[in-house]
């Protein structure tokens, strides 16, 4: 859990320590590193992107801008922060309801704008929302969507899942990047970890991707076991 500035990661590892699990991560194939501005954790990814080819990690971060000139602004105090030329994705965040197109629209030109230079490589948002998820599976201007969707479908969802996967696999048939968050739905589906990894692998018609968070290199090794292997099972 991240907000106001902390995680569980930085206020379990400290500096150095998230430093050193993110370094770990890449170097056994973690290199999709998940944050946003409220985190607190871009100077982390800055340290340990330091010496590691850019291309090979894909960051993403999120932004709660509403403006115009604040997603310039954010856009640039990210880059700075992060030290990097480019930001691989940038999400709006914690979108709650259905009219974020019209509640966003400066934020998503000045984000569109970004994209076009190049500065930011794709664009979409964090959905919490089933009008939110919806209305992003087919709004021309959203290129990723963050989603939650788990076996469960209990209050860290938008819904049941095969609701929530037929919003996602419309999203994919018009052309979006789909990854999935809340796969072990904060934590409450720990005790199904392997049934949660082959569920969400058995719908990659779905979704591309998923983010899963780690706050030791315990987990970091256990994950990437478990997922391998649901991965054959799926």
């Amino acid at each position: 859990e991240g907000m106001d500035g902390a995680s569980d990661q930085t206020r379990q590892l400290g500096f150095r320590g998230l430093v050193d699990l993110l370094r770990e991560g890449f170097d056994k194939g973690v290199t999709v590193w998940d944050t946003a501005d409220s985190y607190g954790t871009h100077a982390h990814i800055r340290e340990a992107l330091k010496g590691l080819p850019r291309e090979k990690v894909t960051v993403i971060t999120k932004t709660n801008a509403t403006t115009e000139s604040q997603m310039r602004d954010d856009l640039d105090r990210f880059r700075r922060e992060l030290d990097t030329d480019y930001i691989d994705i940038v999400l709006l965040h914690y979108i709650q309801n259905g009219n974020w197109t019209e509640e966003r629209k400066g934020a998503m030109e000045a984000l569109a704008e970004a994209t076009e230079k190049g500065t930011v490589k794709m664009r979409g948002l964090s959905s919490h929302s089933f009008d939110a998820m919806k209305v992003a599976a087919s709004d021309p201007w959203s290129q990723v969507q963050l989603a939650r969707i788990n076996l469960a479908g209990d209050r860290h969802m938008e819904g049941p899942p095969e609701k929530v996967l037929g919003v996602l696999r419309e999203a994919k048939a018009h052309g979006k990047a789909v990854i999935g968050m809340k796969v072990l739905g904060e934590g409450d589906l720990i005790s199904r970890i392997d049934d949660c990894y082959r569920f969400i692998l058995s719908n990659s018609d779905a979704v591309d991707a998923f983010v899963v968070g780690m706050v030791s290199r315990t987990q970091l090794d256990d994950n990437i076991r478990r997922i391998a292997a649901a991965g054959k099972q799926a």
